[in-house]
């Protein structure tokens, strides 16, 4: 009887760690995707999208990011928010057709995409992650969901296309494309989800607005991300130091 408690205390430590073994790898797993987040998601508005990178490779470093914009209703306003360490490039070019805007005017040409490529030095590590924004405009009508293929490039020369639709009801894809679903606006706001003018110079300034805000909330963000990793790092170590000690004691009362 006195024997068999301690071999169940074992196995219940070891059962109690596989499972949180298996839930951080769990949440690991689900953080890795490249993803997009938008300060505003109102139609004919602008916003700042950022998108948050990780490093997926347990070898090689992330040193290029490919962002495709809309071609069948693009933006007529790219801003890139700078990133230290890396280049930035809005690419554009000729649509597949023309689009005619909400305002009568007919677009040939538009940004494409957004390039950001590392200087040598400043790639994405192992164990790492980078927010990359830009600032966009106009968003397109309410119930338009905004497609966001991203290429993420390694120095090892392999390449992760994030580039699959979500479906709503559906099981997400394994290389789910950054999106998000605009809206419209809500009562007494403008398209830009304020209550003053929405002339370029106060477009301008929200904007500007929004990124400053951004930075602290990046700065937060990764704060916190560096904690929720410090408290599962703790927490798996010290369920192994209870399996060890568990182990420890039933050595020590079998040689007793």
């Amino acid at each position: 009887m006195t024997s068999s408690s301690p071999s169940r205390a074992l196995t219940t430590g070891a059962v109690a760690l596989a499972t949180v073994g298996l839930m951080a790898v769990g949440l690991g797993a689900a953080g890795a995707h490249v993803g997009v987040e938008p300060t505003s998601t109102t139609e004919d508005g602008y916003a700042q999208l950022t998108f948050s990178v990780p490093n997926e490779s347990e070898t090689a470093g992330t040193n290029k990011i490919e962002v495709q914009l809309p071609t069948e209703q693009p933006f007529t306003s790219v801003r890139v928010k700078p990133v230290e360490g890396w280049t930035a490039e809005v690419v554009s070019g000729a649509l597949p057709e023309p689009v005619t805007t909400a305002d009568g005017a007919t677009l040939s040409e538009a940004a494409l995409s957004v390039v950001w490529t590392a200087d040598p030095g400043a790639e994405i590590s192992q164990q790492e992650y980078q927010t990359f924004s830009i600032s966009v405009g106009r968003l397109p009508e309410a119930g338009s969901t905004v497609l966001l293929p991203t290429t993420q490039s390694y120095t090892d020369g392999e390449v992760s296309e994030w580039t699959q639709e979500t479906v709503e009801g559906e099981e997400e894809p394994e290389k789910p494309a950054p999106s998000f679903v605009t809206t419209t606006a809500a009562e007494g706001e403008d398209a830009h989800g304020t209550h003053g003018a929405a002339d370029s110079e106060a477009t301008d300034e929200a904007v500007d607005a929004e990124q400053a805000g951004s930075t602290t909330d990046a700065a937060s963000s990764t704060d916190t991300g560096s904690m929720s990793a410090i408290g599962w790092t703790g927490l798996v170590a010290g369920l192994l130091g209870l399996a060890a000690g568990v182990t420890a004691l039933v050595r020590t009362r079998r040689r007793a």
